[in-house]
């Protein structure tokens, strides 16, 4: 399969440069706030890469549920294949692209569990059927093919019928705290923007980088 003749000029915005912000949590929400203007149901996904006990990365996308200046926030089953990669080594990335607005966001952090209380209320504020589905879901564990979750939902939509949903010890919250995020904005001619922020020593520093 050539792909060769697909490409896209990229001139829809660019990074003014002269007045950045000096936290780039505030620089992205005004990304992610542009973001959610024009696509409001995907705007939050990213990709998340780990790295497995065989030293290989694995990516995947989740769902980005919080951000401030804390860090990132997603949730997920602790027993899945991401929470034991971020187990052995919690050094994660994740990357946003907002095509419509030719825009990426790169960010390399450290992982950790958020305290139980977070998790119970973000758990609570969810959909009665993923509740449901995160007390079936063994995530990453192989199944059979065929295999089918009525009986179980069955059993758990009777379970449940008439009182509340408590959260699976088994699933939570991660917050990545970030110590490089990288801005970049497609320009014509390939010559993009790039902005990179590292933390060091308490502080947020920023360069501009090469396309």
């Amino acid at each position: 399969m050539d792909l060769h003749n697909i490409r896209t000029d990229y001139n829809k915005s660019n990074i003014d440069f002269k007045n950045l912000d000096n936290n780039p949590i505030n620089f992205f929400i005004k990304w992610f706030e542009d973001a959610l203007s024009i696509n409001k149901e995907q705007a939050n996904s990213c990709v998340l890469s780990t790295v497995n006990s065989n030293n290989k990365p694995e990516s995947r996308v989740v769902l980005l549920k919080s951000v401030n200046d804390s860090g990132f926030v997603f949730f997920t089953n602790y027993n899945s294949q991401k929470s034991i990669n971020i187990k052995n080594n919690n050094y994660v990335s994740i990357n946003f692209f907002w095509h419509e607005l030719e825009r990426q966001v790169r960010i390399s952090g450290t992982a950790k569990k958020i305290d139980v209380k977070s998790s119970d209320e973000y758990f609570a504020s969810r959909p009665r059927v993923s509740q449901i589905g995160a007390w079936i879901s063994q995530q990453s564990k192989e199944i059979p093919l065929d295999y089918n979750f009525k009986d179980e939902l069955d059993s758990l939509n009777t379970k449940f019928s008439s009182k509340k949903i408590d959260r699976p010890s088994y699933w939570g919250g991660y917050i990545i705290h970030a110590y490089k995020i990288e801005f970049w904005q497609g320009r014509p001619s390939r010559l993009h923007d790039r902005i990179l922020y590292e933390f060091n020593d308490d502080v947020w520093r920023k360069k501009r980088l090469s396309p």
